[in-house]
Parts: C-alpha cells; structure tokens; sequence
C-alpha cells in the first residue's frame, strides 16, 4: 500500500510504447486482460502514446474510461520508442513489470511463464525468440550478427535473440532511473544491472497490421547506439588504424626515396596516387563519423533537456515519488 496516496501497489504493469497501432489496439487490450485476470495478481496497463499519427491516442482514452486499470502518456510528438519505455518505467507502479510492443508480435499469453520465472527468484526475465515469423531474411540475419558482435566487444553479457519484451523487477527499474545518459539502450542496460536472470523461449508472431516502425536507417541508428553506449572498440579500432596506416606511408616514402636516389628509378602511378587517396580519404571519413557519434552523445547529455513531455495523461494516474 502506498502511504502518499493510499493506493494498492499492483503487483504487475504492463508497460507498452504505442506508435501508429490503432488497428490492433482494441485486440491488444481483450488478450491482455484476458491473460492477466486469469493470473489472479492486481495489475495496471501504462500506454504510452509516442506521437502518434493515427487515431491511437482517441482508442486509448476509451480504453482507459472503461477499465481504471488502464492508463496512458500521451507525447504530442514523437521521442522514440526507448524514449516512450523509459516514460513508462518512470510511471509504473508495479512490483514487477512487462516491457513489450504493442503490435501483437510479443505475444501477451507469454506473461503469466514471465512471470512465473520472476517469482522463482529472477530479477529479470527476457522473452527469447525461437523464430521471427514474417520477417526477411536480411532481417533475422543482420540482427544475430549485431548481437553477437555487440557481445564481442563489450562486457557486458547481452542475451542473443532478445529484444525489449522482458519482465523485470522493482530494483531492476530502481536502478536504471539512476543512469542518466540521454540515448537509451535498454537491453543493454538491463543487463549490465546484472541481476539475475533467465529467460522464456517463444515464437514471434508475424505483423498482423499496419507496418513496422523501425525501417532499415532506424535499425542502423539504434545498433550504433547500442555500440556506442556499450563499448569504446570503434575508438581503439580508430587508434589502431591511423597507426597502421601511418607506418604503412613511412615504408612507402622510404621505398620512394631508395628508388629514386639509389635506383635513380622515379615511382610512376597516377592511377595508384588517386586510388590511395581515395581509400586513406574515406578511412578518414569512417573514423570522423565514429567520433561524432560518440561526441554527439556527449553533447545530448550536458544539453540538460527532459528525455520527453507529457502533454496528457490519465486522470486517475498518480505518480509514486517513493519509486
């Protein structure tokens, strides 16, 4: 029981980033309920609009005037989708909390083995993927060969084939409010907490409507930030290659002057000059955008501005200052 606002904490939010899914929403709402009566543990709902374009925010509020288990966040404009989730994990009430999409792909059946794994004792749950139904094959491949490379290069212990739908506990959420970078990467973040953990293997379900909101530069974007916010290996690489390629140009000038004082034999190659420029100008270019990735989440970070705005929420919500 909160002693602040006399509210029974529940023992279970469901915290789900919401973009574009009028469509599925209502579907959305009668499996989760379903699941979660069924579970017998109190429990809210926290929707959070990320700016949507379509009619999802009017569905949400009538989702939320006919059942005061149901709340929301709504953003007049759109902060991103870890963004939207650590708005979630700032309003959550509960003990334990789901993280998942809102698109029918994380399927809500999967919470009561999620939680069942918790109340064995782990701190954290991640849903794992046997298979990605509907999705390419460029797709599934790239994403394995990100996630085991991003294990590679950072200590951190990432879980392969796992995205954000997870359920963690209270201490979980306790600890990743204190982490103050800008540019989130919850997956990573959760497991550097690390408390302890296992997982729950399902199938991912194939889209069933409207289209993905993470289009191919999206994916490229949150990868980067995954490396950038877990691992310094692009800087050292960067290092090791202006290195490399300094020592390889002094060889190459000391070859030039053997030949043409000691051959007496002057190097010729226009084509070779230009094709050596071209390579060493776009290494250059590589290691310039490594750096500013890294500077720009620097510069994020002392800029001091709020990680999103609120424009409108539930009027039942109660924020619990205590968490």
């Amino acid at each position: 029981m909160d002693k602040k606002t006399n509210i029974r904490t529940p023992d279970l939010s469901v915290v789900i980033p919401i973009y574009n899914e009028q469509d599925s929403l209502f579907e959305l709402h009668n499996r989760l309920k379903h699941t979660l009566e069924n579970l017998k543990v109190s429990w809210e709902i926290l929707l959070v609009n990320d700016g949507s374009k379509d009619r999802s925010i009017e569905i949400i509020r009538i989702l939320s005037q006919r059942d005061e288990r149901i709340k929301y966040l709504h953003f007049n404009r759109n902060f991103g989708h870890q963004i939207a989730v650590a708005a979630g994990l700032d309003h959550a009430q509960g003990k334990a909390i789901v993280i998942m999409d809102g698109d029918l792909q994380d399927p809500p059946e999967l919470i009561p083995k999620l939680y069942a794994a918790h109340r064995s004792g782990h701190d954290i749950v991640g849903a794992r993927r046997k298979m990605r139904k509907g999705e390419t094959a460029f797709k599934t491949s790239t994403a394995r060969l990100f996630y085991r490379l991003l294990n590679q290069i950072t200590s951190v212990d990432i879980p392969l084939d796992t995205g954000d739908f997870r359920l963690i506990s209270r201490r979980v959420v306790n600890t990743l409010r204190q982490m103050p970078e800008k540019t989130k990467f919850f997956r990573g973040q959760i497991a550097w907490t690390g408390f302890p953990s296992t997982e729950v293997l399902f199938d991912r379900d194939e889209r069933k409507y409207g289209k993905t909101g993470y289009p191919l530069w999206k994916m490229m974007r949150f990868a980067m930030d995954g490396v950038t916010g877990f691992s310094t290996a692009p800087l050292r690489l960067v290092t090791q290659m202006g290195f490399l390629f300094s020592f390889l140009s002094f060889l190459i000038i000391l070859y030039a002057g053997y030949s043409h004082f000691i051959l007496e034999r002057t190097i010729a190659g226009w084509t070779s000059i230009v094709v050596s420029t071209m390579f060493i100008g776009g290494v250059q270019l590589i290691s310039i955008g490594i750096l500013g990735n890294y500077l720009s989440r620097i510069h994020r970070n002392v800029q001091g501005r709020p990680l999103y705005v609120i424009t409108e929420q539930s009027e039942r919500f109660v924020l619990n200052s205590e968490f």
